[in-house]
């Protein structure tokens, strides 16, 4: 198996269950004996107090890792995975945004930080903002592969192709080893026709970029941030976490 796979999360839309994926994700590989590190490259932080850091506590954040030249060792912080630790965001990263325009390779600053630390992780899980801006452009820069997380909804399929008409800019301009590891459906509901309709559609469309897997609409998933647990600790036998399983090991497949 490859090191230091670096792994983004992304997709310009809020709501898709992209924090979700990439906190469950990283959860479950690590469980699978991977040494896995998450990165929270969304100044919501969301990621972050989902994998039960407390956010009003960090006295640094990749903030300071990319924009203050900080040491590892000040941002890196363990979780409740022993194979698992991540490099928590802030409010602060908002800021990077702007203070990253005038820097010079700015679209490449997030890889050469990641650089150091890709020896030590079997796998490296960026949470993206659900924008395409520079903090985005970053993780995308920085990445070997990809996974686009899709709601099941009817605008779905518009949004994927402007995603990926994206991120063959980024493979023509910044990054051309980087690939689309595959589309996630989340949320799913088979019952409603609108649902199933949508399926068949994207994997007509997509064909064998779309994961066998797909995310449930869960209660269970939906609760678990609240309690700053992925559903590997919070609810293990729901259909939520099951699938996410799933969906690392067939991560695993694919990314090798």
């Amino acid at each position: 198996m490859k090191k230091g796979i670096v792994l983004s999360i992304v997709n310009q839309k809020g709501g898709v269950g992209k924090t979700t994926t990439a906190v469950n994700l990283a959860s479950y590989l690590s469980e699978l004996n991977n040494k896995v590190l998450l990165v929270d490259f969304d100044p919501q932080s969301n990621a972050t107090s989902a994998i039960g850091i407390k956010k009003e506590r960090l006295s640094q954040s990749v903030y300071d890792l990319v924009i203050n030249n900080a040491e590892y060792k000040e941002v890196l912080y363990p979780t409740a995975f022993k194979n698992l630790d991540i490099l928590p965001s802030s409010t602060d990263l908002a800021a990077a945004e702007v203070e990253l325009v005038d820097k010079s390779q700015r679209e490449f600053i997030l890889k050469q930080k990641l650089g150091k630390l890709k020896e030590y992780y079997d796998y490296i899980i960026i949470d993206c903002a659900p924008s395409l801006g520079l903090l985005t452009i970053n993780a995308l820069t920085a990445s070997n592969q990809t996974i686009v997380p899709v709601q099941c909804e009817y605008f779905a399929l518009e949004g994927i192709s402007q995603l990926i008409n994206t991120l063959r800019l980024i493979q023509k301009g910044l990054n051309p080893k980087l690939k689309i590891a595959g589309i996630v459906l989340t949320m799913v509901d088979i019952r409603t026709s609108l649902n199933r309709s949508v399926i068949e559609n994207i994997k007509n469309y997509f064909d064998s970029l779309v994961f066998d897997t797909m995310i449930p609409r869960n209660i269970r998933l939906a609760e678990a941030p609240s309690h700053g647990l992925p559903i590997a600790l919070y609810k293990p036998e729901c259909k939520g976490s099951i699938s996410y399983l799933k969906l690392a090991k067939e991560t695993i497949k694919r990314v090798n």
